[in-house]
């Protein structure tokens, strides 16, 4: 199974990597805007409201017993041999915390709620009730779909992440749709359409829009300003003074900024977002490194003199920070840091004068519904970490310089975690039984912070050459332990590309 698992983050990773790539497909017709009108359920007739409704039902139950049928016919998982029993048990019990590691728990879940997001989205709900169908789907999995006790960590992670991916994925994939293309060209944007929102692609093709020609573009949105960032180059990972995995590896990141961060007032959820993930090829390190995404929710802009702006506004964010350690000389894990479910308020402010240099800056605060930070001592079954809720602080500033030939930037990120349900403190570690422990860990409270230098040089072109510098601090003072600190540095050298 946990091959499997493995296998999977692995080419979800790289599909998240690729839509960096897709919205530069439709630049082509960049100044169109598209006749249609965004699609909610609220502005739909009966009868296409219920359509709409039961595709969606179905579509979530579908995917369901699904992935129910593979778990338990091909992986044969214990989990998956489920009964009349085990559903009556589920109810009877309740639900607990559970044990699986942070990508399943923190990465994979989420992936999974953007399915039942999209499932709905793809039927034309707005972004809040296609949220309530990833809660539905979430919910119907932990008590109807597994013989093991139902998870409150996952049943939160699932839809709240889920709707973050979900949002990104289904405006990543519209700017594709073009109904009146047909032949190579159309099957193309149909199948970057699955890749990016496989239930959309799927529900194009069970409704015919996958091949249905229109004199209309038949996108949700018009097509709005997106900025694309790739980058590769050599990344080296220092924990406390220990060289890991023998040295230096690969490392690639794409960063995609979608809309208007300045837009005068806005109370649609994510027309303005961004995403940042970073990919490693570096010894056995996780492929999927980082990923950032925060998705503006409302805001209202303004304008003052001298072409300074200023936005207030409350965003989504979902921020995940992995590694691992196979040194020779320690055995310790440099940071592991989650954060699927988290909200709070923003203000972005910009001075952009009438020269050759702009300065960015920008701070959220946010309340942190469910984290997980590494742990030094909770090591049960599949996890090292312990779930967690507390809140963040984020802020930043960024400098462009001679006509943005050279960009330097600073971002911090403070996040204080609160693991308040413990286990026993007499509890027999030699006789239990995982599957009904109920703890988030270590009864703790952990201190965790990024801090992060990057200089971009304009080579040629939209040819720059990047250095980047990141420092993770964790300190974690526990209620029966002693408090641990821990230090880590990662350094890169790059080549971007910017669209």
């Amino acid at each position: 199974m946990r091959a499997v698992d493995n296998a999977i983050m692995t080419v979800i990773a790289f599909l998240i990597f690729s839509t960096g790539a897709c919205p530069a497909l439709a630049y082509e017709g960049r100044d169109e805007k598209s006749s249609t009108v965004a699609i909610s359920s609220d502005t739909l007739p009966d009868s296409q409201r219920l359509q709409g409704f039961a595709a969606s039902a179905l579509t979530v139950a579908g995917l369901n017993f699904g992935v129910w049928a593979f778990d338990r016919y091909i992986q044969k998982g214990d989990f998956a041999y489920i009964s009349s029993r085990s559903v009556r048990d589920n109810f009877r019990h309740g639900f607990i915390w559970d044990n699986d590691k942070l990508g399943t728990n923190m990465f994979l879940h989420p992936y999974h709620g953007n399915l039942y997001y999209n499932s709905a989205r793809s039927n034309g709900y707005n972004f809040w009730k296609s949220g309530l169908f990833a809660f539905g789907g979430s919910a119907m999995w932990e008590l109807f779909m597994e013989c093991e006790y139902p998870s409150t960590n996952d049943v939160i992670a699932t839809p709240i992440g889920g709707m973050a991916l979900g949002e990104v994925a289904f405006r990543a994939s519209d700017v594709l749709v073009d109904d009146r293309l047909t032949g190579g060209a159309r099957l193309g944007r149909e199948a970057a359409i699955f890749v990016l929102s496989p239930m959309r692609g799927i529900t194009r093709i069970i409704n015919g829009d996958a091949w249905r020609r229109r004199t209309v573009s038949g996108r949700t949105f018009p097509i709005p300003d997106v900025k694309i960032e790739f980058s590769a180059g050599i990344r080296s990972l220092e924990f406390e003074d220990e060289i890991f995995d023998k040295g230096i590896g690969f490392t690639s990141s794409a960063h995609i900024e979608y809309g208007d961060r300045f837009e005068e007032s806005s109370t649609s959820p994510y027309d303005y977002f961004s995403v940042m993930g970073t990919l490693n090829v570096q010894a056995s390190q996780p492929l999927l490194g980082r990923l950032n995404i925060m998705g503006r929710l409302l805001s209202h802009a303004t304008e003052f003199t001298n072409r300074r702006y200023l936005s207030v506004g409350m965003y989504q964010h979902f921020d995940y920070y992995d590694s691992d350690t196979i040194s020779d000389i320690s055995a310790k894990t440099p940071y592991k840091l989650a954060v699927p479910a988290s909200i709070g308020c923003g203000l972005i402010y910009r001075h952009d004068p009438l020269g050759t240099w702009t300065f960015d800056a920008w701070c959220h605060t946010n309340a942190v519904l469910l984290g997980g930070v590494l742990s030094d001592y909770y090591m049960v079954d599949e996890r090292n970490y312990n779930l967690a809720s507390g809140f963040s602080l984020k802020f930043g500033i960024c400098f462009s310089l001679w006509s943005d030939r050279l960009r330097m930037a600073w971002n911090n990120e403070y996040y204080r975690m609160f693991t308040w349900r413990g286990y026993p403190t007499d509890m027999d570690w030699s006789d239990y039984d995982r599957r009904t422990l109920d703890a988030q860990g270590d009864r703790s409270v952990a201190m965790f912070n990024i801090s992060e230098v990057r200089a971009d040089l304009h080579l040629w072109r939209n040819l720059y050459l990047t250095a980047d510098f990141a420092h993770y601090l964790r300190s974690t003072h526990y209620r029966d332990f002693p408090h641990v600190r821990s230090s880590t540095t990662s350094t890169s050298l790059c080549l971007t590309y910017r669209l």
